[in-house]
């Protein structure tokens, strides 16, 4: 049986990229694994799934087929965190699509890219 090994997430400048994700998420390279065109970013402690940054010039989606989520174990928590996240370039995004009592709020990361933070204790 096969499991997902790692996310790759495609990036413009890799070095703000891993400077705002190894921020964002407490990871640090994988060693061996920086470069310019390629950089697998893990957690510095514990599990948690490593984060492949490639560089692409394939233009960032409006509404992407894929994303990460990052979960928060509540609304006080996901408020900090997003505050954290904007503290480190990310940037919150006027998205169209939220339900009407939204668990989730959409961010972008410097390099364009979509991710959520999700309140794990909504209602």
């Amino acid at each position: 049986m096969v499991r997902i090994g790692q996310v790759v997430l495609g990036v413009t400048d890799m070095r703000r990229a891993v400077g705002f994700w190894t921020r964002a998420l407490d990871y640090a390279p994988r060693e061996g694994q920086a470069g310019d065109d390629w950089t697998v970013i893990e957690p510095r402690l514990g599990d948690g799934v490593p984060l492949a940054l490639d560089v692409t010039r394939t233009p960032v989606q409006e509404h992407p087929r894929m994303h990460l989520d990052l979960f928060a174990p509540d609304a006080a928590e996901q408020a900090a965190e997003i505050e954290r996240l904007v503290s480190l370039g990310a940037e919150r995004v006027a998205w169209d699509l939220y339900p009407d009592d939204p668990d989730f709020v959409v961010l972008a990361d410097p390099e364009g890219n979509l991710f959520c933070v999700i309140d794990l204790g909504h209602g």
